[in-house]
């Protein structure tokens, strides 16, 4: 019964982020995605600094009451996904040339092997 439970929480957790990540913009094109990242990396920060002034953390050992300054994201989703699109596309035109060259190198091992 708690199996059931913990299930249906983690899979409603799940369904949440991917309804979430959709209505960003996150899962449309490399454009929509780039936005919504430069909209995450300026909303962001001000949302987290927000949110712990509510809860009330503040780190006191040193005496600072404001969180580092967050990481610069410099990433392109278009351009990663080009570059992956590329980096398929070369290996299909190639794939053909390899299997004929590996098939000559395998029947040439098999001969080498018989003699």
């Amino acid at each position: 019964c708690v199996a059931a439970i913990w299930f249906i929480i983690k899979g409603s957790l799940a369904g949440a982020a991917v309804y979430v990540a959709y209505d960003q913009g996150l899962l449309g094109s490399g454009a929509e995605g780039a936005e919504a990242l430069k909209k995450a990396q300026t909303v962001l920060p001000p949302a987290i600094k927000e949110w712990t002034s509510y809860v009330g953390w503040e780190v006191r050992t040193m005496q600072i009451n404001t969180l580092p300054p967050t990481p610069k994201i410099d990433f392109s989703p278009s351009d990663s996904w080009n570059k992956g699109v590329q980096t398929v596309m070369s290996a299909l035109s190639v794939a053909p040339t390899r299997a004929c060259e590996y098939t000559m190198e395998g029947w040439k091992y098999m001969k080498d092997l018989v003699k």
